[in-house]
Parts: C-alpha cells; sequence; structure tokens
C-alpha cells in the first residue's frame, strides 16, 4: 500500500511538471544529478570499507575483486546525463583516478603483502567518495534551481519558447527565494569566508529572476534572450562560490 501511495504521488509530480513545461517533453533523467552506476558502486564499497577493511579480512577483501571490476567497467561507460555536462571535465579526471586506484588493488589483491591490501582499500575508497563529491551539490537548493534553469536555458531557449519559459518563472521564483533564505549558521559552516559574497550573488540571482519576468513581457526577443543569459551567468558565479 505505502509503495501505491509514493507510485501515485511520483507519478502526480511528473504529471504536473510535464504540463507545466507545455508541448517540450523532458525525460526526468536527464535534470538528475544522480548516476545510479555509482550507486551501485556503494554497494560494493560499504562491505569493503566498513566490514571487511577494520577487521583486516584479507580473504573477503580479495573476493571483491570481480565485482569491483564488474562496476568499474559499468563506471567507465556512463554517459552523465545533461545537467552533469559542466562536471564532464571533472567527472573525467576523476574516472582517470578511481582506474588507477582500481588496478592497484587487483595488484594487491593477487600478490601476499596484506599491508598493501589495505593501502589499496583505503586509496579505492577515496577515489569513490571524490567521485561522488564530483557530482553532489553544495546546496540542494542550489540544484533545484539548475534543475528549471537546464530546462529553459538548453532546452526551451534554443527554439526561442518564450511561453514555455514565462509558464515556469513561478517555480523560478521560488527556488531563487529559498536560496536566499537558505539558514545563515549552515551556510557560514559551508563557506567561511564566501559567505558575503553567496549572500550577494543569491540577491542577484534572485533580481535577475524578477529581471525575466519584466522582460518576457514585452515583445522583444532580444530583451528576453538577454535576460536569460544574464541569469544564466548569474546562476554560474553563484554555483562557483559553492565549489
Amino acid at each position: 500500500m505505502k509503495k501505491l501511495v509514493i507510485s501515485i504521488c511520483l507519478f502526480s509530480v511528473l504529471s504536473i511538471w510535464n504540463e507545466s513545461i507545455g508541448q517540450t517533453k523532458i525525460d526526468p533523467a536527464e535534470i538528475s544529478s544522480k548516476v545510479q552506476e555509482l550507486t551501485d558502486f556503494h554497494d560494493i564499497i560499504y562491505p569493503m570499507w566498513h566490514t571487511a577493511y577494520p577487521a583486516k579480512d584479507y580473504n573477503a577483501l580479495k573476493g571483491f575483486v570481480p565485482k569491483i571490476k564488474s562496476s568499474i567497467e559499468s563506471i567507465n561507460n556512463v554517459k552523465l546525463p545533461g545537467i552533469l555536462r559542466e562536471k564532464e571535465t571533472a567527472w573525467k579526471s576523476q574516472l582517470n583516478e578511481l582506474n588507477i586506484s582500481a588496478q592497484n588493488y587487483y595488484a594487491a589483491a593477487s600478490g601476499s603483502n596484506n599491508s598493501d591490501l589495505l593501502s589499496a582499500a583505503e586509496k579505492l575508497h577515496s577515489s569513490y567518495e571524490k567521485m561522488v563529491m564530483v557530482l553532489r551539490p553544495a546546496l540542494k537548493e542550489v540544484d533545484d534551481f539548475h534543475q528549471t534553469l537546464y530546462i529553459i536555458y538548453h532546452k526551451l531557449l534554443p527554439d526561442s519558447k518564450y511561453d514555455e519559459i514565462a509558464a515556469l518563472t513561478g517555480t523560478l521564483i521560488t527556488k531563487a527565494e529559498a536560496i536566499v533564505n537558505y539558514p545563515q549558521d549552515k551556510l557560514e559552516t559551508k563557506l567561511g569566508d564566501n559567505l558575503g559574497a553567496y549572500n550577494v550573488s543569491a540577491e542577484k540571482l534572485y533580481k535577475s529572476v524578477t529581471s525575466l519576468v519584466e522582460a518576457l513581457k514585452s515583445n522583444d526577443p532580444e530583451k528576453k534572450k538577454e535576460a536569460i543569459e544574464s541569469m544564466h551567468n548569474t546562476y554560474e558565479g553563484l554555483d562557483s562560490l559553492l565549489k
């Protein structure tokens, strides 16, 4: 029964989302920051790191090799969803490190030096965590805003679908307000000296959304495009403070 309720809720959300962007159909996976192959790898890394490693169960550590190889192969073949296109370079760089760590793990597992095996397990775990950090948004609220911005900038703007963009401005304002109103104490912990710059950039992002709302009321396509470009650039400035 619980699964049925969740399924109905999810269907309702997706239906509302699809309706809100008119004729433009968006694959939900394209605006998700989740990479399932990396999530699946966690099912291997977790018992390796939290059970076998602290127990120094060398046979168990060696036994993970086939699963690690299979999972690494899947991760190597990943095509990042569209919303993560800006992270492609960082992903590839960290993926290279993950592969090196995996190769070192295989070599250590085939040898007899237990110390090397433990060290290799530690490095593999560290490489996995760095992969996760490449994808993980610093703030959920900023990621939420980016999901809507992605649709506007990469799907609707190229075809000048300004009516559909206008239909999303209410969502943009709500999400921009959530960014502006993020608790200051939590931000200070995350950002430290960058807190002031974040607040200025967050306010600027909100104003860029309200400016877009006004621009969309005009009959000047160039003015509309400029407002969207300005909002996109402002978002990128905010996002850069969180890296």
